[in-house]
């Protein structure tokens, strides 16, 4: 079972993601075309306060056309660890540093035609980051991650932010 790579054309180079097209042989003999972005890979966290509450992002998306609630997230650089993705994305998004952190889980957010791999964390002992905030288009909004968690599938609608404040309020997240 599976799929025979014949060729790979790339077809497009970008700052953030790339684009090829595979020829491919499927298990019946037909070959077929496959479209596959390229991605560095994610880190996406949820930081949790000592007081229980969750610093959720609000930022204007333009690919869904308006501003969503969401976790905390960003590309990982060029020779950057997970781990210094995470700091750095705390750091310019919320302000803070953690820790602490637990690793919730790795996933695959649409494995039908992107690579990209979004690790997902759990950030504790917060506390205020050594250098400024950097994003500028977005507001930090801190909530009881319940309230938070009652927000799903209305306001908050990202996947990843989904995942990891379900994941937050789990067992798995306290192991």
């Amino acid at each position: 079972m599976g799929e025979k790579l014949v060729k790979s054309t790339r077809v497009y180079d970008g700052a953030v993601v790339s684009l090829r097209v595979d020829e491919v042989v499927l298990p019946s003999g037909r070959t077929a075309a496959r479209e596959i972005v390229e991605h560095r890979g994610a880190v996406a966290i949820v930081p949790l306060t000592d007081d229980g509450r969750v610093l959720l992002v609000r930022q204007f998306r333009t690919a869904a056309g308006r501003a969503l609630l969401e976790i905390p997230a960003g590309t990982i650089e060029p020779g950057e660890s997970v781990e210094g993705c995470l700091q750095r994305e705390l750091a310019e998004e919320v302000g803070m540093q953690a820790a602490r952190i637990r690793r919730l889980m790795t996933f695959l957010p649409s494995p039908g035609f992107l690579t990209e791999q979004v690790h997902l964390y759990l950030a504790e002992g917060l506390h205020p980051a050594s250098r400024d905030r950097e994003e500028e288009d977005l507001a930090v909004v801190p909530m009881a991650l319940t309230q938070a968690q009652g927000l799903i599938g209305a306001e908050i609608i990202d996947a990843k932010s989904i995942i990891g404040l379900l994941l937050a309020g789990s067992p798995r997240a306290r192991t």
